[in-house]
C-alpha cells in the first residue's frame, strides 16, 4: 500500500485504518511509521525501496518531495510525500503520484529530474477559513503549470471532491 500521509482522514479514514493490517507493507512517510506499526516502511524524500514478489516484476518506489500547504505549515499539517514508481521494461515513463501538495520550488525541481509518463495529481485547491486564501493542495491552474514542466503522456486528477474543504469541484477541472 502506498500512503502519502496518514494523519488526515481524507487520506486514511477509519475504514482504511481497519484494513491496514491486511497489507503486507505500507510505504509512507518516515514519521508515520511510529503511528502505523511494524508493516509501515517510512521513506524520506528521494529515498527508495523495492516491492518484490516471486514471479512478479519488482517495483522501485522513490519518495518525492511534497509540501501540504504554505511555507511553515508542516508542524500543523504533518509530513507528506509523493511516489515515483518504476520497473524493468517500463516503456512510457515513471508513474508519479504527487501526494497532497502545493506547487513550490522543490517540487518543480524534483519533477524535472524524473521522466514522468503518468502524473496522478492531487488537486482540490484545499483552503480553510482560518488561513484565508492560502492553499493546502494544488488548484487546477497550478496543476496545469506543473504538467507544462513535465509534459506527461497522461494526467489523472484525483482528490478534488467528496470533502467539504475542497474548494473546487470536478466540473471546474474540465
Amino acid at each position: 500500500m502506498l500512503l502519502t500521509h496518514d494523519n488526515h482522514s481524507d487520506n486514511l479514514d477509519s475504514q482504511g485504518r481497519a484494513v491496514l493490517h491486511q497489507a503486507p507493507v505500507v510505504v509512507t512517510t518516515a514519521s508515520a511509521t511510529r503511528r502505523l506499526g511494524k508493516q509501515a516502511q517510512g521513506l524520506a524524500p528521494w529515498s527508495t525501496t523495492f516491492l518484490q514478489s516471486p514471479r512478479r516484476t519488482t517495483i522501485q518506489i522513490t519518495a518525492t518531495p511534497a509540501r501540504h500547504g504554505p511555507p511553515g505549515s508542516r508542524p500543523l499539517v504533518g509530513d507528506v510525500i509523493g511516489f515515483a514508481l518504476q520497473w524493468a521494461g517500463q516503456q512510457n515513463g515513471v508513474v508519479w503520484l504527487s501526494g497532497d501538495t502545493v506547487l513550490y520550488r522543490d517540487l518543480r525541481e524534483a519533477v524535472q529530474q524524473l521522466d514522468i509518463g503518468v502524473a496522478i495529481v492531487h488537486l482540490g485547491g484545499v483552503r480553510f477559513p482560518i488561513t484565508g486564501p492560502l492553499h493546502y493542495t494544488m488548484t487546477a491552474e497550478r496543476a496545469v503549470e506543473l504538467c507544462s514542466l513535465i509534459e506527461p503522456r497522461l494526467v489523472i486528477p484525483i482528490h478534488y471532491e467528496g470533502w467539504s474543504h475542497f474548494r473546487r469541484k470536478d466540473q471546474q477541472w474540465v
